[in-house]
């Protein structure tokens, strides 16, 4: 190990017991996104732990979603770096009091433990880290906490897409994978909506005067899912489909959600463009189809500029001890908007877990000082150039 590996290892070593207190505190605050009190509560709690090392936090005010927040601690260098994690979670009001975090041995098991509580907090801690050793050659060190990463990104996104030109890279929080991987690329998604209008009739009176909205939406699925692999990396879905409401009628309405995934940036439109093809196709008389949403995520392709900040990354691992791949996956994040924004960016640098949005979320206990002192010496790394 180096003396800077050394030095930030032994800093967090002897708070360990502190960092473990307080993601307690985090896995106790009852915060999916739906629920702005909890999600305000959460960001309130950062802002206490900021505010009392001195260090600047604005908010980002929403009606409806959680308020977002940018804690910022400057330094006396020129680089600028985002942190970036989120304070929501997926779990009902009254699941985090109904199961409270747990330690057993070498896993601590909660709700949000890995998603995204022990990101948020070894971003602050890698921060801290770094200010009580006197290592802060940045302009700006940032950490930008979402309110809604768990749904549609809608208040957070705009924040992050605002906030990408006034930094050099990010760094997205979301937990390490299980075998420690960080994430040096994310396919981009999109939600096609097919709906097919057709025409009502008594399906034992006088079947021919209907038009089966049911019947044109199976010809499509069938073509929709063919699309899997038209270029490499592409994944379609059908995932959900709906239609009819009685076995006595022929269905005037039938509906389909289909889930795309691209590799690539130049694969969207001629995949859009093929769902729209296969919908503008009559499969059966006087049915007609529409196609509505799209692209929500652009894809975060490994550039160079990437693939830069993930040698890095293993340089820093190396100075530490330690050894993971970077992985691409089929999983959005806020990555991709930064990515899609034009940051270079890494994902997966929380602690190590998984099991995520299920009663038996992890992260383990032996990862938590090696990933935020990864995290705190690539940040170092990058900035000393």
């Amino acid at each position: 190990m180096t003396s800077d590996s050394q030095a930030l290892s032994t800093w967090l070593e002897a708070r360990l017991p502190t960092y473990i207190e307080e993601l307690r505190q985090l896995c106790a605050i009852e915060c999916p996104t739906s629920h702005k009190p909890g999600v305000d509560e959460a960001g309130a709690w950062v802002r206490r732990w900021a505010l009392a090392r001195g260090w600047d936090v604005s908010t980002t005010f929403d009606d409806n979603a959680g308020n977002s927040l940018v804690v910022t601690r400057r330094g006396n260098g020129t680089k600028r770096a985002m942190l970036v994690a989120h304070l929501d979670t997926v779990y009902p009001v009254g699941i985090a009091a109904e199961r409270p975090m747990q330690v057993n041995g070498d896993t601590i098991l909660g709700p949000g433990s890995a998603d995204n509580k022990s990101g948020l907090l070894s971003g602050l801690y890698a921060m801290a880290a770094l200010e009580a050793l006197g290592k802060l050659p940045f302009a700006s060190l940032s950490l930008v906490c979402g309110s809604d990463e768990e749904t549609d990104a809608r208040s957070s996104g705009a924040l992050l897409r605002q906030l990408a030109p006034e930094y050099d890279i990010a760094l997205v929080l979301e937990a390490g994978r299980e075998n420690g991987d960080i994430v040096s690329a994310r396919k981009g998604s999109g939600m096609f909506v097919v709906e097919v209008q057709g025409r009502a009739a008594h399906a034992g009176v006088e079947p021919h005067k209907g038009a089966n909205a049911i019947l044109a939406l199976a010809h499509q699925i069938v073509q929709l899912q063919a699309l899997n692999g038209m270029r490499p990396g592409v994944t379609i879905n059908v995932g959900v489909v709906r239609g009819g409401s009685v076995s006595n009628a022929v269905p005037d309405y039938a509906r389909a959600d289909v889930d795309a995934r691209v590799a690539r940036a130049e694969d969207m439109e001629p995949v859009e463009a093929a769902i729209r093809a296969i919908a503008a196709a009559t499969h059966v008389p006087g049915t007609s189809t529409s196609v509505s949403d799209g692209w929500h995520y652009p894809p975060m392709d490994k550039t160079p500029a990437i693939a830069t900040l993930a040698a890095i990354a293993h340089q820093s691992a190396s100075e530490l001890g330690l050894r993971f791949n970077d992985a691409a996956t089929g999983g959005v994040s806020y990555a991709n908007l930064l990515a899609g924004a034009g940051l270079p960016v890494l994902d997966g640098l929380g602690p190590v877990g998984g099991l995520d949005h299920s009663p038996r979320e992890y992260i383990t206990v032996s990862s938590i000082v090696p990933r935020t002192a990864l995290l705190a010496l690539l940040l170092l790394r990058w900035a000393e150039g």
